[in-house]
């Protein structure tokens, strides 16, 4: 039995992935493009962030398109509950990507500050820029740089995985149907009746 938590991630991010339509890559690219923008410091617009990559690819690189579904629902892969441990991480890859070993911070500070900063009274998108810049102040560049490797890793992963696991679940498919026609067509010739029905 799955617990509710794996029940809400597979209904959120793997079943998405098994309704997707398209070939293979064109889903995969969704899941990629959706992980690599989930790993952004920029939680509350990345769901507009990948609608306008979208969008952009549709104009510029139609080939290049990918399911936009599959790519909104797997920006929910950080979300509020992750976000102070993807951002400490981020911030921490930054300090050592740009050698300032002195900044490095222990994480109940960093999440305390974090809370500071998400706890301000403003709400729509004004909140958005009201976080970034507070948080840009607060914790300047590295923030920001230490995400790259994390969202060309990620966006890479997700992309390879996803790949594999559809072309996993369409083989098994393949597979399942075959064996129920080969069992319909067993049956058929046991009673001599049709393996199909031809009547309209």
């Amino acid at each position: 039995m799955l617990n509710p938590l794996s029940r809400l991630l597979r209904y959120r991010l793997v079943i998405p992935i098994l309704r997707g339509t398209g070939l293979p890559d064109y889903t995969a690219r969704g899941v990629g493009i959706g992980v690599a923008v989930s790993l952004t410091p920029l939680v509350g617009v990345q769901m507009p962030i990948v609608a306008g990559i979208w969008s952009l690819l549709r104009v510029l690189r139609p080939s290049w398109s990918f399911n936009l579904v599959v790519a909104l629902a797997w920006t929910w892969a950080t979300n509020v509950f992750t976000v102070p441990i993807v951002y400490y991480i981020f911030l921490q890859t930054g300090n050592l990507m740009l050698g300032r070993w002195e900044n490095l911070t222990a994480f109940g500070h960093f999440s305390d500050r974090l809370d500071t900063i998400l706890g301000q009274d403003v709400s729509g998108i004004a909140a958005v820029w009201v976080y970034l810049v507070a948080m840009l102040d607060e914790w300047g560049v590295p923030l920001f740089v230490g995400c790259v490797p994390w969202m060309v890793f990620g966006g890479w992963l997700g992309y390879r995985w996803s790949h594999i696991y559809i072309e996993r679940f369409k083989t098994a498919r393949r597979k399942r149907q075959a064996r129920k026609a080969e069992r319909k067509q067993a049956t058929a010739l046991e009673t001599g009746q049709p393996a199909t029905d031809n009547h309209h």
